[in-house]
């Protein structure tokens, strides 16, 4: 029996590099899998859910011939691993279960198997607790094996998913694409190298058939085989004929990808260089789209493409929608991964590909390659030209420790050139990475903590009880900020601190409530060397946040850092904020589960992005010299914070957001609702105002891949109307 699993629309594979193929996240609030077999099928159904980061409650629906009914269904307790059987007959005509994973957004691994005997599904139970550990077990029992009563039958097929058909438009859109006047790409402009080792004769196929399919003039294909010993691999080299544009390096013994590869490179004589992997493929009219994009940018020194991820048989499953350039995000993960293109003399400079670094090979080949390149010079391409073909078949933890143990390596290695001491640890995702800058207790620098605030005794005397007592940072002044409190306790609470803390200052000067005005004056105030804006309605969760904010700014120009906001309910509030959402700016991914990590895991490492929220934010010395004082004018209450991050922009520095830096924000609670009377009058106003200064309308924030929507915040992808293509 070959069982079909068919996921809804809550649901979609986790396809962050590193991730197991069965990682599945749920997205909604009723995600679920219909787990169908057929009339004649093996009878025992055994399947394995558990959740990656906390307890899930999972619900399954029994159907007794009467389709799927909460009546019929079994909800389990919560619990972090479940292992579900059920006997549903070796004969029938009830053909399928639904699987609910949880009630709630989150990740999980999820796999159903089928066995023909008690001792064949026993066996593999028994395999499973040994390699995951302890798990609740739960027999469904034996099933109804024919209707009761005939269903009424469903007509017409599935919609296409939004995947396929933004695969799909982008390629009839790239067909459509005139070619461009060859100029800096004459000649043979592209050499592509793969490593080969036991690869299957159809991936092979595959693979020469997509690059044949090209017909794209001045391009070459080699296949740089590592020793391989499969006979079937070896029969398909001699079922080969020679072809101009198609050659074979046959090493004779098994040194390695990265020594595979670097024999490759040795026979290629392209202007440029792109590498693949044996079962992987070139997507249609990819090496056309990228050749028009070289022409157009003649001084570019490198470029890479999103990618299509599919199944084995190359049935689409998901996608890999890149941001541009982003060095500090590449510091936390190899987003940029596959079909990436690399100038031919300046791989040859840095002596190709290393060995040593087995499973991060590629990623060490980017951090040498891409550094002290200009960012303008690097291309993102958003084109699925690569087709990633995720099977399982090379995933294991071995390997995965290792390859994580040498990307960490390489990271060390890359800042280690920059005269920067630096360890490397785990982010959320623990396979990906955190990069920690080491310097002495005593270096940190002098920060001017400024705090807006009137009144609110609650959130005031918490938020100073958590700087001084909770925060474990010791070079740092407070400056108050307040626009007239009259609340005694507010008063005395000020005098307190003032006695017992001298970096502690409160000025009181009555006026009405202005954001952007309460922070020149503690600007202007200020004795650091680099300043803090915190909101008094924020509660800080972890000691080292600020230590983790400042640390940030050791990244090369970076002017501002933010920090992942939480709601109370751990929900999150912030995780940055994108230039463009509804016409304006929004937060992305507001109201997900706190561990929610976003497309290709993004918000578990630090990020780029053009804006972060002025609730939590630190700005550089240098960073407040060059831009300057807060807009009181135009933005006295809504969008300061957006409209000095752009001018920070635009004027060249560097904004990160880091997830290390996590508070909870009871936001706007001191404040009050901007829905009605004045207060909606003057948000309107400066709602137009950073339309009228920023066009915010027709932005195209570099931390967002072109194909999501800027309509909600949680972006969903858009189909393809145009070719999006760079220029520098």
């Amino acid at each position: 029996m070959t069982l079909k699993i068919l996921p809804n629309d809550d649901l979609e594979r986790e396809i962050s590099p590193g991730a197991h193929p069965n990682l599945w996240k749920s997205l909604g609030d009723d995600p679920a899998f219909e787990i169908r077999f057929a009339p004649v099928r093996r009878r025992l159904v055994v399947a394995h859910i558990a959740g990656t980061d906390e307890a899930i409650d999972p619900k399954f629906y029994v159907n007794r011939g009467r389709g799927f009914r909460e009546k019929d269904a079994v909800t389990l307790s919560a619990g972090r691993r479940f292992i579900i059987t059920a006997d549903v007959g070796a004969v029938g005509t009830i053909c399928s279960l639904r699987a609910d994973p949880a009630s709630f957004p989150t990740t999980f691994s999820f796999d159903v198997a089928a066995f023909s005997s008690v001792k064949s599904a026993e066996k593999h139970i028994s395999a499973l607790l040994d390699a995951h550990g302890p798990a609740e077990r739960v027999d469904l029992g034996k099933l109804a094996q024919y209707w009761t009563k005939m269903p009424k039958l469903a007509f017409g097929k599935r919609s296409p998913s939004a995947t396929i058909q933004y695969a799909e438009a982008s390629y009839r859109l790239a067909a459509d694409l005139a070619a461009s006047p060859v100029s800096s790409t004459a000649g043979l402009w592209l050499s592509v190298v793969v490593p080969v080792y036991n690869a299957p004769s159809r991936y092979l196929d595959d693979l020469v058939r997509s690059f044949e399919a090209q017909n794209e003039e001045g391009t070459e294909l080699i296949l740089s085989d590592d020793g391989s010993t499969s006979p079937e691999t070896l029969r398909w080299y001699e079922t080969q004929r020679s072809k101009d544009n198609v050659r074979f390096v046959l090493n004779e013994k098994n040194g390695g990808i990265a020594a595979a590869t670097n024999a490759g490179l040795l026979h290629a004589h392209g202007l440029w260089v792109a590498l693949l992997d044996h079962d992987d493929v070139i997507a249609p009219h990819a090496l056309k789209v990228v050749r028009h994009t070289l022409e157009r940018n003649p001084n570019a020194s490198f470029l890479y493409t999103d990618e299509l991820v599919v199944d084995d048989t190359l049935k689409p499953t998901g996608l890999m929608l890149k941001p541009d350039y982003d060095p500090v995000l590449l510091t936390g993960v190899n987003y940029i991964n596959h079909f990436s293109i690399y100038r031919r003399s300046r791989l040859r400079e840095i002596g190709y590909l290393r060995t040593g670094y087995d499973g991060s090979q590629d990623y060490d080949l980017l951090l040498r390659y891409l550094e002290g390149l200009p960012g303008n010079a690097i291309l993102h391409l958003p084109y699925p030209a690569y087709w990633w073909r995720r099977n399982g078949h090379t995933y294991s933890r071995k390997f995965m420790d290792a390859a994580t143990a040498n990307a960490r390596r390489a990271l060390v290695e890359r800042f280690e050139r920059q005269q920067q001491p630096v360890r490397v640890d785990g982010a959320l995702t623990k396979t990906l990475h955190r990069v920690v800058f080491e310097r002495p207790e005593n270096s940190w620098p002098k920060i001017s903590i400024i705090i807006p605030s009137k009144d609110s005794f609650d959130l005031i005397s918490r938020v100073l009880k958590d700087i001084f007592e909770r925060t474990d940072y010791a070079n740092f002044e407070v400056l108050v900020v307040d626009n007239g409190s009259s609340d005694k306790s507010v008063l005395d609470l000020y005098e307190h601190y003032r006695k017992t803390h001298p970096q502690f200052s409160a000025s009181i000067t009555p006026e009405p409530f202005n954001f952007s005005r309460s922070i020149n004056r503690g600007l202007s105030a200020a004795k650091g060397e680099h300043y803090l804006i915190l909101n008094n309605d924020v509660e800080i969760i972890e000691p080292d946040w600020l230590k983790e904010m400042v640390a940030c700014l050791a990244y090369e120009g970076t002017g501002i850092v933010g920090a992942k906001l939480l709601y109370p309910n751990d929900k999150i509030q912030h995780a940055g904020v994108i230039i463009g959402f509804g016409g304006l700016a929004g937060h992305w991914y507001m109201n997900k589960p706190r561990d929610f990590g976003g497309p290709m895991n993004r918000l578990h490492v630090r990020n780029s992005m053009t804006c972060v929220t002025g609730a939590v934010m630190l700005i550089s010395g240098d960073c407040a010299e060059a831009i300057g004082t807060f807009d009181e004018d135009n933005f006295a209450v809504a969008y300061n914070d957006v409209d000095y991050c752009l001018r920070a922009y635009k004027a060249g520095f560097r904004i990160i957001w880091t997830p290390f830096a996590c508070l909870y924000h009871h936001e706007s609670v001191s404040r009050g609702s901007d829905k009605s009377g004045e207060r909606k009058k003057r948000f309107e106003r400066e709602k137009d105002n950073l339309r009228r200064l920023h066009a915010t309308q027709t932005f195209d924030d570099r931390a967002i891949n072109p194909a999501y929507s800027r309509d909600k915040s949680d972006p969903k992808i858009l189909i393809a109307t145009k070719l999006h293509i760079p220029s520098m």
